[in-house]
């Protein structure tokens, strides 16, 4: 399966964006889907995952503000992100095909799309 995330840009803190993640392949409906964010300096970190039945799971940082949900008609999870912070700035990927908040289990990602929150 080929990911392309988007939607990324610059917003200022307390506003809000929504990501995409589209999908190429028929099965993309029996996938979980993660996205994960990696600042500059820092390791790559897990925000939040859906499974291939809908059910979801978040990071402490982003609980409350995050929402990730998916639409298997259109091969497309989003990821809405209100009240954003600057600690949010990261570059942000989707990835497919585990349920699991470890990068290392996913066998497919997307290019990235930066998320800019100022002050």
């Amino acid at each position: 399966v080929q990911l392309q995330a988007s939607g990324g840009g610059l917003v200022q803190a307390g506003g809000s964006l929504r990501l995409s993640c589209a999908a190429s392949g028929r099965t993309f409906s029996s996938y979980a889907v993660g996205w994960f964010r990696q600042a500059p300096g820092k390791e790559r970190e897990f925000v939040t995952i859906i499974s291939s039945r809908g059910s979801t799971y978040y990071a402490d940082s982003v609980k409350g503000r995050f929402t990730i949900s998916r639409d298997n008609a259109k091969n497309t999870v989003y990821l809405q992100m209100n009240s954003l912070k600057p600690e949010d700035t990261a570059v942000y990927y989707c990835a497919a095909d585990a349920y699991s908040g470890s990068a290392a289990r996913y066998d497919y990602w997307g290019q990235g799309t930066q998320v800019t929150v100022s002050t």
